[in-house]
């Protein structure tokens, strides 16, 4: 099922016409990273959230939690992590 969703996805994705978008945004991210000078996971992961979150809107929810995190000045996994609880919280 999660195949399918994920097919699904990307049909969506390459039939709005979102991929020139997504390349750009991808490279924009791929500089980003060399500039911080990471590599492997870090860069990987570093690349795929930076594309994602250039896409998608966040909520006022994750917002809000994003500024909490900020804050209590937390970052890596225990920011990650706080966010998260924070918008499960919030539901």
């Amino acid at each position: 099922m999660i195949k399918q969703i994920s097919a699904l996805a990307v049909a969506l994705f390459l039939a709005t016409g979102a991929t020139a978008t997504f390349a750009q945004d991808k490279a924009a991210c791929e500089k980003q990273a060399e500039e911080k000078k990471l590599n492997g996971a870090a860069k990987n992961s570093f690349v795929k959230k930076c594309a994602g979150g250039a896409a998608a809107a966040k909520s006022p929810a994750a917002e809000a939690c994003d500024k909490q995190a900020g804050e209590k000045k937390l970052h890596g996994a225990a920011k990650n992590s706080f966010v998260k609880k924070c918008i499960a919280d919030a539901k």
